[in-house]
């Protein structure tokens, strides 16, 4: 972890106030909690989390950049197959986690260049921080569309209408499945004293039991002969697209993420999981390093999405790369009318479309899917190139 450039002390104290709160939450039980509540605490805990305190965190600032930090060319697609949605069932819109509220601004000025704009705009955001940017973006970006943007403590208890999430689910806290010849164990997390007699953070493994047993063996995990298999399971996001259906009365839950589906995400090969860390644009694997200060994520189990919305009531719509989904929603459309092709707002908008959908780059990792319940006919988005069944 040496080429990690070193926080300040400001950041440092935070998180050593956060390693405080999760020693304390060890002592309470017993010693150990599931990696799901360490990921909850690490990126939640009020006012400490990662995502609750006020690090900066989205841009060549922070420590990662998402599609609408890119190019507002993400946002105008994303509004045609928004469009679809809303015209099929009630003009409203939830973003949920809105990052900077670049998406926000980008989606409200390209749908009301198409004669559609949503009467309320909701964001469903957790984090103090992160709403006041996004109050701020959209009073400078669109000041006259601003007063239709609502901020949300929870989900609405019913709604119908488009709900947009990118880069949400991979943020939902995973529990950790260890595979080994002598049995299936989920991976916690424990205090150990190390030999210069520091009290750190560490890895402890327990049998898997419970609701984490149950999904596992969903699963089939494979089972080495030796050492050990070690994967994520996201009984968070099953739950949360769960209460989605409960809510949704008309309309499509539009998600965006990186993933795989099942058959590709729990390969004998992928025998270390997907679990990583962003800190100022670096990647890593220590999620015990600077609780708070560092972004912690998992790929997402499309297939377990699917299955989620599915049992509870909701149509699989589509699934497909993001490349696809963007290019069905028009986005080399939405370039062309950046102006002419040698300009040098060309030349960036059409880079910044070769990122978001190459296939080396954002193209094929990230992936779209729509779950849907009174939405007739096929989405825009998905026309040509769906991969449902792969689900």
């Amino acid at each position: 972890m040496s080429s990690l450039p070193q926080p300040s002390a400001d950041a440092l104290a935070q998180s050593a106030r956060l390693l405080e709160h999760i020693e304390a939450e060890l002592a309470a039980a017993a010693g150990w909690i599931p990696f799901a509540r360490y990921m909850e605490l690490a990126l939640y805990a009020p006012g400490l989390g990662y995502y609750s305190g006020g690090a900066r965190k989205f841009g060549p600032g922070g420590d990662f950049i998402t599609a609408p930090e890119l190019t507002p060319l993400f946002g105008q697609a994303l509004a045609a197959q928004v469009e679809q949605v809303m015209r099929a069932s009630t003009p409203a819109l939830i973003e949920v986690g809105a990052g900077t509220g670049l998406l926000a601004a980008d989606l409200l000025l390209e749908l009301e260049r198409r004669g559609c704009l949503p009467e309320r705009y909701g964001i469903l955001e957790l984090s103090g921080e992160l709403r006041e940017r996004q109050f701020d973006t959209l009073a400078a970006k669109v000041p006259h569309l601003a007063a239709r943007v609502h901020w949300l403590d929870a989900l609405p208890e019913r709604f119908s209408g488009a709900v947009v999430a990118n880069e949400v689910l991979d943020v939902m806290p995973v529990h950790l499945l260890v595979s080994r010849a002598e049995g299936l164990f989920e991976r916690g997390v424990a205090i150990a004293t190390d030999a210069a007699g520091i009290r750190r953070l560490c890895w402890a493994d327990v049998p898997a039991a419970g609701a984490v047993a149950e999904g596992a063996r969903a699963l089939a995990l494979p089972v080495p002969q030796s050492g050990e298999y070690v994967t994520e399971l996201n009984l968070a996001g099953k739950a949360w697209v769960a209460a989605w259906a409960e809510r949704l009365h008309a309309g499509a839950l539009l998600l965006i993420d990186y993933g795989y589906p099942r058959a590709e995400y729990y390969l004998p090969s992928r025998s270390g999981g997907t679990l990583l860390c962003y800190y100022r644009h670096h990647a890593h694997g220590d999620p015990f390093l600077w609780p708070g200060l560092n972004d912690i994520t998992a790929f997402v189990d499309f297939t377990a999405v699917a299955e989620a919305g599915f049992e509870a009531g909701l149509d699989v719509q589509g699934y497909t790369t993001q490349a696809q989904f963007l290019f069905n929603c028009g986005v080399l459309e939405c370039l062309e009318r950046r102006g002419a092709r040698e300009s040098a707002d060309y030349i960036r908008a059409a880079r910044a479309v070769q990122r978001l959908t190459a296939p080396q780059e954002m193209g094929e990792l990230f992936k779209v899917i729509a779950l849907s319940r009174a939405i007739d006919g096929p989405l825009l988005g998905f026309a040509r190139g769906d991969r449902t069944h792969a689900l």
